[in-house]
């Protein structure tokens, strides 16, 4: 009798050594398996993030040691630099074209797409096969065959369908008709992108509520209007933080569309500021510079999508 009574205590104890061992195999297995992970995010980016803002409070040109403190130097000689100011009001007259563009055409084919009955996944596929693509890539082709600024290539050969004279497009020109190579290239880019997102957020949306609408006469625009956007809401605001932010961090389609060499010679009709650092930063060997005006493009950021997040509500609840 006594032995039974003693029997589940006994189990008990066996069965929560079990249970700690199965838990001591699972913490080593996520260690070995999330370490490597967690060591080279900390090494790569982590100390690299604070090293280089350490950099930016020294003078380090040819070098990357710390010692040499000049406190807010760098960051006072960018404010003061025309060249920068410039790179910054390149940036947001970039930003004010491809937003809006990339946001209304992805949002547009979103629409027709999910509209048709037969042949979205090609479609989809289509359009988001541009994405994959590398941005060097793209820039040299549309530098090289589309915008080329010869009478052979294919922007002036259609121009001159219409009686238009061939155009240096990637030169310094009035007006600054650059600006469409550059736009036109990251629209391709991205726009399929963005597309799938809105898609899914569109596939989301409740077809009662359409079927609704359609019994009470709501038009096609009237459905889209106070049906389909406002279901859009959050999707469309995290389409526009991430085009926004990818907006500031455009550096391929620049450098590669006007070839701004490393010693920062070449001439070029603009430069966002990702190139003016590259050239300070690899260019110049002025490391200091290129890391204070990294982390002030970042504080720029972040307080403008800050900002925006705030302007259309970024979190809140319907």
């Amino acid at each position: 009798m006594t032995a039974l009574m003693e029997a589940p205590p006994v189990r008990a104890a066996a069965a929560k050594k079990r249970r700690r061992r199965r838990d001591w195999r699972a913490i080593g297995a996520f260690v070995v398996l999330t370490g490597p992970v967690v060591i080279g995010l900390g090494l790569f980016k982590y100390v690299a993030i604070a090293w280089s803002f350490l950099l930016s409070f020294n003078d380090a040109r040819g070098t990357i040691t710390i010692g040499h403190w000049i406190g807010f130097d760098n960051y006072a000689f960018l404010l003061g630099d025309d060249a920068f100011l410039t790179s910054l009001s390149t940036i947001a007259v970039f930003t004010v074209f491809i937003v809006p563009i990339t946001f209304v055409a992805s949002l547009g084919l979103a629409v027709l797409i999910n509209s048709i009955k037969r042949g979205k996944a090609f479609f989809r596929t289509v359009f988001l096969i541009p994405a994959a693509v590398s941005y060097v890539v793209a820039a040299l082709v549309w530098k090289m065959a589309l915008f080329n600024g010869l009478p052979s290539g294919v922007a002036n050969v259609l121009g001159g369908l219409f009686g238009a004279d061939p155009v240096p497009w990637l030169s310094e020109t009035s007006p600054p008709v650059y600006w469409v190579a550059v736009v036109t290239l990251r629209l391709w880019l991205q726009v399929g992108l963005y597309m799938i997102l809105f898609l899914a957020g569109l596939q989301a949306i409740s077809p009662t509520l359409y079927e609704a609408g359609e019994l009470d006469g709501t038009t096609k625009w009237q459905a889209f209007r106070y049906i389909t956007l406002p279901q859009l809401r959050n999707t469309s605001v995290a389409v526009l933080l991430l085009i926004l932010i990818a907006a500031f961090q455009a550096f391929d389609e620049f450098y590669n569309l006007f070839g701004t060499g490393l010693s920062g010679t070449a001439t070029a009709p603009v430069k966002p500021p990702l190139v003016y650092l590259y050239d300070s930063a690899l260019g110049d060997q002025n490391y200091g510079v290129g890391s204070a005006g990294a982390f002030l493009l970042t504080v720029l950021i972040v307080v403008i999508t800050l900002l925006q997040g705030r302007f259309v509500g970024f979190g809140k609840k319907d």
